[in-house]
């Protein structure tokens, strides 16, 4: 025979996630999902996919199209000098000094030049250098992702994401979820 246990739960807490339960379709009892929801979550967290602070965004610089990440050097070569610009946080560093990919270019040439034509790229953990036209070729033409339906939440969860699946439903909360905290029915 299986025991059981009670825990105490916010009844805000609770009204949300039978809220979220109907809207979702999914004909589980409010026990059953919580008990779901815990087991879901030990897995991540022994796995190290939850429970650390959130990931900052990645720092580097945009080049029209092209994200050149943190780390990225940039080579100019003009006649038989070379010269080397670094991503470092989000600028294009030369000398110590911000610039721009064209400012680089332009300044090793003493001449307007074009940077995607003139400037070859070397992104962080490359052993070798690419120039910056292919590159934006090859972003042009690589098949773009279309993005997965969130609205859609599956009778039984098919990955420890189940209660960050809850929260990208993005479903109007009710009355009373309106005045709860916003991380119990975000």
């Amino acid at each position: 025979m299986l025991s059981t246990v009670s825990i105490n739960l916010h009844p805000t807490t609770l009204l949300c996630l039978m809220e979220q339960l109907g809207k979702a379709g999914v004909p589980t009892d409010p026990a059953e999902a919580v008990d779901t929801a815990i087991k879901y979550w030990l897995a991540a967290v022994r796995a190290g996919r939850t429970g650390s602070a959130p990931e900052s965004p990645p720092r580097g610089y945009q080049w029209k199209s092209l994200f050149l990440p943190e780390g990225t050097w940039l080579r100019m070569t003009y006649d038989t000098d070379h010269q080397y610009a670094i991503v470092k946080g989000d600028e294009l560093v030369y000398h110590g000094h911000a610039t721009t990919p064209n400012q680089f270019a332009a300044s090793q040439a003493g001449s307007v030049r074009n940077a995607w034509n003139d400037l070859s790229v070397r992104m962080p953990g490359e052993k070798h250098w690419k120039r910056a036209f292919l590159l934006r070729r090859e972003l042009e033409h690589a098949p773009s992702a279309s993005p997965a339906p969130t609205s859609a939440v599956p009778l039984r969860p098919t990955t420890p994401a189940l209660l960050a699946s809850a929260q990208e439903a993005q479903l109007p909360p009710s009355p009373a979820c309106a005045s709860a905290p916003a991380a119990v029915c975000a």
